[in-house]
């Protein structure tokens, strides 16, 4: 696995398709690498503040789908500028409040190192605390989607989900996905690249709309 390597002063914005900052971190679940999650899938995420509604709301949503990110071959990773003690009391709050046990680990980031290698900090949104980033990267290491939201408004879990089906499947068969794919959904054969491929492409067995917009099953 290809790793950068994060120090405290690193800021910026990580990028598609490039190696994820590496990071060591603390956690509820004990110390945590990036290469802990060599061979699989991780979604890292971080969120505002502990005992925050719109966070904990988030949090029983990720809980919730915990296992079918895991059936995808998936692991979860939560991440908030707070202490592990205080992960630790507000993951005993859910359960206490709302009946939902959060097994995956959230990372401890006082000194926010692991924030400002992902870019998690926007001074615009809050001086200190991480907005709401979600960060998708590969078995490889590899970062292959991210998305941010504003501190005020939640994230939809099932998206997080269906996109690392949708980039599996394009690693597997060398497609592209349209717009709400779902597994099962016709996926979309890559336009071709010259004038003789186009002309061709039209007889090749696709349902084919023109010659730059094929689809087919898989």
């Amino acid at each position: 696995m290809q790793e950068n390597t994060v120090t405290e002063m690193t800021v910026g914005m990580p990028r598609l398709n490039e190696p994820a900052p590496a990071f060591e971190a603390k956690t509820t679940h004990g110390v945590k690498k990036l290469s802990d999650y060599k061979g699989k899938w991780l979604v890292l995420f971080s969120h505002p503040a502990d005992f925050t509604p719109v966070c904990t709301t988030e949090f029983m949503a990720f809980a919730k789908y915990h296992e079918e990110f895991q059936a995808a071959g998936a692991e979860l990773l939560g991440l908030s500028i707070d202490s592990y003690f205080s992960h630790i009391a507000w993951v005993r709050n859910i359960k206490e409040n709302f009946g939902v046990e959060i097994n995956f680990p959230i990372i401890e980031d006082l000194s926010m190192t692991v924030a400002k290698a992902y870019g998690m900090i926007h001074p615009g949104a809050a001086d200190t605390s991480a907005v709401r980033a979600t960060f998708i990267i590969d078995p490889e290491g590899i970062l292959r989607a991210m998305v941010y939201y504003p501190m005020t408004n939640g994230r939809s879990i099932p998206e997080f989900l269906r996109i690392i089906k949708a980039l599996q499947a394009s690693d597997e068969h060398k497609i592209a996905t349209p717009e709400g794919w779902q597994p099962g959904d016709k996926v979309i054969v890559p336009p071709p690249q010259d004038a003789t491929a186009a002309e061709a492409r039209m007889n090749e067995g696709y349902e084919c709309t023109d010659w730059y917009f094929c689809k087919k099953e898989i």
